[in-house]
């Protein structure tokens, strides 16, 4: 299996210098390297490859006015070229936009795809720059295989380390009972509505609001920045007070997503969800911030990658599945349902149903029986009426 650790690092003020201009050098490569794409497309309709624009590199150091490239670590440039492909390969997929001119400001990060190894157990070597404090809050174990180091823009420095640490993924079961899986719906009055439990009732877990509850802090932050003058000391410390904001939201959300989805890995064999189209909902401007706030997205990769190294089978639901009309008694589809309805009664069988919680009952069901297609015994999946 493959784990990804993040730690925290303290470069001295010389090795922070030296990974500023590593970032640099990185993020000139990527902008130039989109720049040679996208002009030859324009002019020509023309392409250059990878592989091409990392033969560039060498001629790009030994010409005068890049010279200062000679600086930079060469397998980082190379890193950043292949990021950028990617992002080209995900926009032809229509998976992602057209790739961006990264800035200076913000978030800077570089990639090592070798070379970075643990030192004493409390230094990080990068190449470069040398060996740099390390808080080690976990042991590191299995062969290194790539490090991304970033700094954030409140100025601290990261390490994401992927180890592969040599051992087997665990086996998902192959039998399930549906008393051991869960369906959620994911919704903005309650952040997730879990299925019916033992007794029948769902369990709704409160929304928690991270960025709407600061939005008044941050927008009074950003009015002080807003009047600071550009370029001066007291923009900067403006700038990071801001950026400081936006950090504490961020964990928030992150520890409270963390939390949850391991609380659900931990007590199911099964986790069903519904595929939300989270970028159709941001065309939205009436729940954009909301959906953004939520942060569907970070909280279903977490319950995958948590499903997956804890040997947990992950359930994605079609998102053109009518859970929320279907009543999970009957299986009969209330066509007449508006979004403003909270509650609803069946008009074939009579059931009362919560809105939210009858569609985590059928996102539940829809999961065990793709599961059963898939040749695994489900036992207690029951049958419409």
């Amino acid at each position: 299996m493959r784990r990804a650790i993040k730690l925290r690092l303290y470069p001295t003020k010389e090795q922070a210098e030296e990974l500023d201009f590593q970032f640099g050098a990185a993020r000139w490569v990527f902008n130039d390297a989109l720049e040679q794409r996208s002009s030859l497309w324009k002019e020509r309709k023309g392409s250059i490859s990878r592989s091409d624009l990392i033969k560039r590199l060498p001629r790009l150091k030994s010409a005068p006015e890049t010279a200062w490239l000679k600086r930079g670590d060469s397998q980082a440039m190379q890193q950043s070229i292949m990021h950028l492909d990617e992002a080209f390969q995900r926009f032809f997929r229509k998976r992602g936009r057209y790739p961006r001119f990264k800035s200076k400001h913000g978030r800077q990060a570089i990639s090592y795809p070798q070379r970075v190894r643990i030192v004493g157990g409390s230094r990080l070597y990068l190449p470069k720059v040398g060996d740099v404090r390390a808080v080690l809050h976990r042991p590191v174990e299995g062969e290194i295989k790539t490090v991304t180091v970033s700094r954030e823009p409140t100025g601290k420095f990261f390490a994401s380390i992927l180890v592969e640490d040599g051992r087997e993924a665990p086996v998902a079961p192959e039998e399930v009972s549906a008393s051991d899986a869960v369906g959620i719906d994911l919704g903005l009055v309650h952040f997730a509505t879990l299925s019916g439990n033992s007794d029948g009732r769902n369990v709704k877990v409160p929304n928690p609001r991270h960025y709407r509850n600061a939005l008044a802090a941050l927008k009074r932050q950003q009015r002080a920045l807003s009047r600071k003058k550009k370029g001066s000391s007291n923009r900067a410390k403006s700038r990071l007070k801001v950026a400081r904001a936006h950090e504490r939201v961020t964990n928030a959300r992150n520890d409270f997503q963390h939390k949850l989805s391991r609380l659900l890995v931990d007590e199911n064999q099964a986790i069903c969800v519904e595929t939300l189209n989270v970028r159709g909902m941001l065309r939205n401007r009436a729940l954009a911030r909301s959906v953004a706030d939520a942060g569907w997205h970070g909280f279903v990769s977490k319950l995958a990658y948590k499903a997956q190294e804890s040997g947990r089978h992950f359930v994605k639901i079609d998102r053109f599945n009518p859970s929320t009309k279907t009543c999970s008694l009957c299986g009969s589809i209330n066509d007449d349902l508006s979004l403003a309805d909270r509650s609803w009664t069946c008009g074939n069988c009579g059931a009362e149903h919560d809105r939210d919680g009858n569609a985590a009952d059928n996102i539940r069901r829809e999961g065990l029986l793709k599961l059963q297609a898939a040749g695994l015994s489900v036992s207690g999946l029951w049958r419409h009426a």
